[in-house]
């Protein structure tokens, strides 16, 4: 492994353990600061919308003023967004709060796109698994940590707590090295980005992926909490299974062909809804939770996925483009999950299955029919601008 994806390793861990103390919480909070399931959902979809529309320009700009600025930028606003938040008086100023964090997600393309040109003699999928999984590990002790201030002093306390540990994070990534700009390419088959059909349809399939995989997530500590009884504690305690499933899943699959990879993913969102629906006891959640883990599997993979099919200059808009689906998808997931909730809450699970195994038959009919013998390598030729 390199000197700058173990630092990042690192404060990935950090980060992960801060925002898992409070990620599964969240709309918990939300509801206790007087936000009824409709306007959970649309404040987590606006949320969404933010960072969606982040992504792009991110991604843009680390192809040409570099990476590292751009990491630096989003760890500095996610940890005053995490203060904002911690210290907000009222729901509105949370929401201000909640919104700058929702802007430090453009992190993601600057950051893979840093990973793959750091990762050595490394593959993408592997590295970027590797990435996620430290931050997924500080997911595994985050929702036991947080559970436990939440219920001894208050969810409020989660974030003071999130807040330090962010300081440190912060302090570590500033320690990586710069990378250079990617010299100009020149692509054999394909003029620009936007004009790469292997690219663009990549998209359409990740598209309906990330929507079908993040649809049951949102208000699901609600329905656990309001529906079944669970306490904070044990609700803190299914994040944890879910962070270990991440890492298991990803360690364990990272290293396989992407598309295949990315079916698992969708195979264990598949039985997490089915068991969050039908299970009855807190063994059953807890595998859900687990099986959860599928969804960073599917995340890590968009990225595998992408990386060969475009130029090595265009990756961190490529990856931007990816990120800004993905956001799409937290935008638009919690509204559908807020009105099928408030209408029935059990509901948000039957028809999440319906979508899932929609996205899982069209995923593998791509990656398994007129692709499955394509090259899908882009040829380039590099010369200095």
């Amino acid at each position: 492994m390199t000197r700058d994806l173990k630092i990042l390793s690192i404060s990935m861990l950090l980060w992960g353990i801060g925002e898992w103390m409070f990620y599964i919480f969240q709309p918990l909070y939300i509801q206790q600061l007087g936000a009824d399931p409709i306007m959970i959902g649309s404040i987590l979809g606006v949320n969404g919308l933010v960072m969606s529309i982040s992504q792009i320009p991110s991604g843009y700009l680390a192809d040409r003023i570099g990476r590292r600025p751009l990491m630096w930028f989003s760890w500095i606003s996610g940890l005053a967004a995490t203060w904002i938040m911690a210290l907000a008086p009222s729901l509105g100023t949370f929401v201000i709060g909640l919104m700058l964090y929702g802007v430090t997600s453009s992190v993601m393309a600057p950051l893979n796109t840093y990973v793959q040109a750091a990762r050595g003699k490394w593959s993408v999928g592997r590295a970027v698994s590797f990435i996620s999984s430290a931050y997924n590990i500080g997911g595994i002790v985050g929702p036991i940590i947080g559970g436990i201030i939440a219920e001894t002093f208050s969810l409020r306390s989660v974030y003071y707590a999130s807040g330090v540990l962010f300081a440190f994070s912060t302090l570590t990534v500033l320690f990586v090295r710069k990378q250079p700009v990617e010299a100009r390419t020149i692509m054999e088959d394909d003029t620009h980005l936007l004009h790469n059909r292997r690219f663009l349809g990549l998209l359409l399939v990740i598209a309906l992926v990330m929507l079908a995989v993040t649809l049951p997530q949102p208000l699901t500590a609600n329905f656990l909490q309001n529906q079944r009884n669970l306490s904070l504690g044990q609700i803190g305690g299914l994040g944890s299974l879910g962070a270990l499933g991440s890492v298991l899943m990803m360690l364990a699959f990272g290293n396989l062909h992407a598309g295949i990879a990315m079916l698992i993913g969708q195979g264990g969102l598949i039985l997490f809804a089915v068991l969050i629906w039908n299970g009855g006891s807190f063994l059953w959640y807890g595998l859900g939770y687990f099986f959860m883990g599928g969804y960073r599997l599917c995340r890590a993979m968009t990225v595998a996925l992408v990386q060969p099919v475009v130029r090595q200059r265009e990756v961190g808009l490529a990856f931007g483009m990816v990120e800004t689906l993905n956001a799409l998808a937290f935008m638009v997931a919690p509204i559908l999950a807020g009105v099928l909730y408030q209408w029935r809450p059990v509901s948000v699970y039957p028809v999440s299955l319906l979508v899932l195994l929609l996205a899982f038959f069209v995923s593998w009919r791509y990656f398994n029919g007129r692709h499955k013998h394509e090259d899908l390598v882009v040829k380039e030729t590099t010369y200095e601008a």
